[in-house]
């Protein structure tokens, strides 16, 4: 896994003048489970867990850019939910994270 996407999602949150302090708390908790969740799989799918980290990654940036653009948002949101699929029963913790990161970012107003 390629944990400097994980580190640089975070420092993006952590930056993001549009979301609120409360959001930011949540999205970084959310953050933590999703780093545990793929180093776990990296283990065994290193490749996916690569992608996973790659489309969090991408999501995270289209829903705290400044300019803003919902289709962006949507397509990148697309792959991330993508990327899991198939791990609802070996990891069902990641799928639901990833569910959950996915709609925390896609309901930031946009």
């Amino acid at each position: 896994m390629n944990e400097s996407n994980l580190n640089e999602i975070e420092a993006k949150i952590r930056g993001a003048d549009n979301l609120s302090e409360d959001r930011k708390r949540e999205l970084l908790q959310l953050l933590g489970t999703l780093k545990s969740e793929v180093g776990k799989l990296s283990k065994t799918h290193d490749e996916q867990a690569r992608s996973i980290a790659g489309f969090a990654q991408l999501s995270a940036y289209e829903a705290t850019r400044t300019q803003q653009n919902p289709q962006s948002l949507h397509h990148s949101l697309e792959g991330l939910r993508s990327s899991v699929e198939g791990f609802e029963k070996s990891h069902p913790q990641l799928v639901r994270i990833v569910n959950n990161i996915s709609n925390t970012l896609s309901n930031l107003g946009i």
